[in-house]
């Protein structure tokens, strides 16, 4: 029998008592790895050898994961300032148990995001509570961190060592381990003997000039043979659906607005006709700004329609809050807690010049809010703004809006439910399931802006708007069941490479 000299070689390096190591055969071979692993495959398609393989995972820490394991992971150190500062008796300030803990940066935000989830207590409205029978002394995660650095990973928790990968703390390799072994037709091969064939892998302008071509054997390919992964950077799956809501918003009719992340309150709140003393207004919901710290180019004729709005009300049955309402307050520099301030400023002509009937514009950018983190909470994220203005709209025109253009996304199964909301009349928010854990997710919210919005702002039609999220969206495309999952510092970079994206 004559076999290619890599198979040859392969079948006289291998057992057929045991499993060998695709390594160590290439070794014994002679052979780079590359060569003998396709060899083999080729030699076990004639039935000669069997290929087994089995994955092996390598765990190191990263650099962050390290100083944890000689120091102490965040929420542990919050969770011993909270102690301290009496949260086990009842709730503390937030900020009192992060000052004493000693964490700044994005410590605070990991500590955070960690420590309701460990059951070490609960963070609220800017108060946190501790367990009293929390153990942080035999924290999972830190126990596994310490096994991985002792060389012990047998001994670690499997969910600890996930959840420490997903935080960053460690790095996971994966390795194929192949192993060949003799079947009976390769022994029965080898005692009858091989010879080495002489074979040619490329077809040379020499071999075809002088025709020995037609005489010599050509090396096979096997083009199922496992190639190397190469992790390559692309478009982030949230940019590209980013990307993706934009075109269909588009070819729906709609303009794109553009504006200013940190903006005056007079454009995120009091335009939308939110009292002064709502309490999303205060610095639990909201990022203010030190500098600069207010701004100075509103425009006073409709800083003083909207006073009037909230002072006393529009038309004739109108009754305003009867609350207190400052300029100062409306100057006040924020990061805008929703893209609604830039359907203010193009709906009351700042932007872009006097609108007329009809006309619609969307946004698709980020928003900041000060939330408690959660699987679907985040301190920033993406709002998907629109709205429509026209003649004698309805709730049943949003409603087909929003069935339009959630079926883009292969979503069908919206539910909607009324809702109040001070800027709109009648409001409603929208629902969607989700694909892997069957519950109700919240998607967006939305309603027609009343008069004490519209009024000030010139607008004498209706206008029907809304604000969704585009994480969640990308939720029910993909069945993600924690954002951070996809968005931010605790991201999982694997799965952010694995996903195929939809069309």
């Amino acid at each position: 029998m004559k076999r290619p000299q890599a198979q040859v070689a392969v079948l006289q390096a291998a057992d057929a008592q045991e499993d060998r190591r695709i390594d160590d055969v290439a070794a014994d071979a002679d052979l780079k790895p590359e060569a003998a692993t396709r060899a083999a495959f080729e030699l076990e398609a004639d039935g000669l050898v069997s290929v087994a393989e089995e994955t092996l995972e390598h765990y190191e820490l990263t650099e962050e994961g390290d100083r944890y394991v000689r120091e102490s992971l965040p929420e542990q150190d919050l969770y011993e300032a909270a102690i301290d500062a009496g949260a086990a008796d009842g709730p503390v300030q937030m900020g009192q148990a992060i000052g004493a803990s000693g964490l700044d940066g994005g410590a605070v935000d990991i500590a955070l995001s960690n420590y309701a989830r460990k059951a070490y207590g609960e963070i609220d409205s800017g108060e946190i509570t501790a367990n009293p029978d929390a153990d942080t002394g035999s924290d999972p995660e830190m126990l596994a961190l310490e096994a991985v650095a002792d060389g012990r990973v047998e001994d670690a928790d499997a969910d600890a060592l996930d959840q420490l990968e997903r935080r960053g703390l460690l790095d996971v390799r994966e390795e194929t381990v192949r192993s060949v072994r003799l079947t009976d037709d390769g022994v029965t091969a080898l005692m009858e003997g091989v010879e080495a064939a002489e074979t040619v892998d490329q077809l040379t302008p020499e071999l075809l000039t002088s025709g020995e071509w037609e005489d010599v054997a050509f090396t096979e390919y096997n083009v199922e043979a496992d190639a190397e992964d190469v992790s390559h950077g692309k478009e982030h799956i949230l940019r590209q659906t980013a990307n993706r809501v934009k075109d269909t918003l588009v070819g729906m009719g709609f303009s794109e607005m553009e504006g200013p992340h940190a903006d005056a309150q007079f454009w995120i709140n009091d335009c939308l006709f939110m009292p002064q003393d709502h309490p999303a207004r205060t610095h639990w919901d909201q990022f203010a700004l030190e500098q600069p710290d207010e701004i100075h180019d509103l425009p006073d004729d409709l800083v003083e329609r909207v006073r009037s709005a909230h002072k006393e009300g529009v038309g004739p049955d109108g009754e305003g809050y009867h609350s207190p309402w400052t300029e100062d307050i409306a100057r006040g520099m924020d990061l805008r807690g929703h893209t609604t301030s830039l359907s203010m400023r193009y709906l009351s002509g700042h932007q872009v010049g006097e609108l007329d009937p009809p006309e619609r514009y969307f946004s698709v950018e980020k928003v900041y809010r000060n939330d408690t983190l959660d699987p679907t909470h985040l301190l920033e994220f993406f709002q998907i703004e629109g709205w429509v203005m026209a003649e004698d709209l309805s709730v049943r025109d949003l409603m087909g809006t929003f069935t339009e253009f959630y079926e883009q996304f292969g979503i069908t199964d919206l539910e909607f439910k009324p809702h109040y909301n001070p800027y709109t009349e009648p409001s409603f928010e929208l629902f969607g399931t989700h694909p892997e854990t069957g519950e109700v997710v919240e998607v967006g919210n939305s309603g027609i802006f009343r008069d004490e919005v519209l009024t000030p702002l010139g607008v004498d039609c209706d206008v029907m708007a809304w604000g969704l999220s585009l994480e969640r969206l990308l939720m029910l495309m993909y069945g993600f069941e924690d954002i951070r999952d996809v968005h931010g510092t605790l991201c999982d970079l694997e799965l952010l490479r694995e996903t195929e994206v939809m069309r």
